[in-house]
């Protein structure tokens, strides 16, 4: 969970549907995107959902994983696309694995969602 409005949303769907959920929240930093704000809002909801929240640890990772290439990229004239390597090493990488760890059978997020009409 993010603490924004598409992964609550999304946690509370999957609620309505049965599914037993926590929350998850990769922190990245203090500040911004996968801040600490971020973190505390994420909390928020899945207390009001009544559902356990996790927080990961992710600082070393993101300097590692996306930052650093985004330096590197940016020093030599490239265009970088920091969110696919987040997504790439970290959402579908280190917080899929601890979500396994915790006996997750899916992880849930609301920013690749579709609407369907019947």
């Amino acid at each position: 969970m993010s603490g924004g409005v598409d992964s609550s949303v999304a946690a509370c769907l999957m609620l309505r549907q049965q599914f037993d959920c926590a929350g998850g929240t990769m922190r990245l930093h203090n500040f911004g995107c996968g801040g600490s704000d971020d973190c505390r809002d994420a909390r928020t909801v899945a207390e009001k959902l009544g559902i356990p929240h996790h927080t990961f640890e992710f600082q070393q990772e993101f300097d590692r994983h996306v930052i650093a290439p985004f330096v590197f990229c940016y020093e030599e004239g490239l265009t970088p696309n920091p969110c696919i390597d987040c997504n790439r090493y970290l959402k579908f990488d280190h917080f899929l694995r601890r979500a396994q760890i915790l006996g997750c059978d899916y992880v849930v997020t609301g920013h690749y969602a579709q609407i369907r009409q019947d």
